[in-house]
């Protein structure tokens, strides 16, 4: 009986058909499937006396393999059947996808790269999972200092009795700076090369998320050190960036303030471009509005860094991408920049 059954199914074996895919489909769960045809062959296969189980299981396995060769090429003959009846415009638009923008923050980093890059800065770049030594130690900071605290930091790991050994994420871009200065310079403290370097990149301090500030944000530092560096040299920089980034009209003022790793310092205000200086509620009705930080590079941070405090100096100055975009764009929310609601980034087309 078996093999009457095994033979009847030889000779379906050639005029199997199938229309597409779906049709293959069934005839291979018809055959080969679990409750297929060779699946109850196998099972009847048990009950074939010893002397024709040879005979019988060969015939099964060429069953097998010529239904399975049948039905691959069915399968491949219906592929090329569909393709081909499909009229392919080579000149048409795939299919409506709608457009996305870049991210606000994107286009403001790449705006002051630009506008920095035309003065002579070039791209630097470190990573942000830090050690101590780069972020602090080497940007003069004390070893009690507040930003070493873990209510300031998100640390990865901490060693007490060594503070330089801790890791952490950094907080800042001027570790980039750190790893620079390093690069640049021989055995006796002499620069290789000037250094003018622009640090973009992301950053996280342990704050509280509000409308103001996030654990996470983005900062651009600016560095350049060579011979007779001066704070008049850095004073034209920012108001050359000021002008390139808000307007010709844009004029500046410099207050001092104190950073550990630059001396002396300085925040820096723009006139506000609202009301041009006149006073509003955007600036708070003083006409000014503070945009970033800046100062000469501390001698303490030349010589952590190996450079010779005596013969070079230079200057430096950060700011918040987020807080750079607020201006321009006006944004009343900075947790925006990071919720990804695409109604929000999609009022940025047209700013590209």
């Amino acid at each position: 009986m078996i093999v009457d059954k095994i033979n009847q199914l030889l000779q379906q074996v050639d005029e199997l058909k199938a229309k597409n895919a779906e049709e293959v489909e069934q005839l291979r769960l018809k055959y080969l499937s679990k409750k297929g045809e060779i699946t109850e062959l196998m099972n009847d296969f048990r009950n074939v006396p010893a002397e024709q189980k040879k005979e019988v299981g060969m015939k099964i396995n060429e069953l097998k393999q010529r239904i399975t060769e049948r039905i691959n090429q069915l399968r491949e003959a219906t592929a090329t059947q569909e393709t081909g009846n499909e009229q392919i415009d080579l000149t048409r638009t795939p299919y409506p996808i709608a457009l996305g923008t870049r991210h606000p923050l994107t286009i403001v980093t790449n705006e002051i790269i630009d506008i920095f890059s035309r003065m002579g800065f070039v791209l630097a770049d470190g990573p942000e999972v830090e050690d101590d030594l780069h972020v602090f130690t080497k940007m003069n900071f004390a070893a009690d200092h507040p930003a070493r605290d873990m209510q300031d930091t998100f640390f990865v790991s901490q060693h007490p009795n060594d503070v330089t050994k801790n890791i952490l994420l950094r907080s800042h871009t001027s570790s980039v700076q750190a790893r620079i200065m390093e690069q640049m310079h021989t055995e006796d403290g002499k620069l290789t090369a000037p250094i003018r370097v622009i640090c973009p990149g992301r950053v996280y301090r342990n704050e509280a998320i509000t409308a103001r500030a996030h654990c996470f944000f983005h900062q651009v530092e600016g560095l350049y050190i060579d011979k007779n560096v001066s704070f008049t040299d850095l004073k034209q920089v920012l108001l050359s960036f000021a002008r390139e980034m808000f307007g010709a009209d844009t004029k500046i003022r410099l207050r001092p303030s104190y950073f550990p790793f630059t001396e002396p310092s300085a925040e820096m205000d723009i006139s506000c471009f609202i009301c041009g200086g006149e006073g509003c509620g955007f600036c708070k009705h003083t006409g000014w509005v503070e945009i970033l930080g800046c100062g000469m590079v501390d001698p303490n941070v030349l010589e952590q860094c190996g450079i010779d405090s005596k013969e070079y100096s230079g200057y430096a100055f950060g700011m918040g991408v987020e807080r750079i975009t607020n201006l321009k764009y006006r944004v009343s929310d900075l947790r925006m920049f990071s919720e990804n609601d695409t109604r929000f980034l999609e009022e940025f087309q047209a700013a590209e």
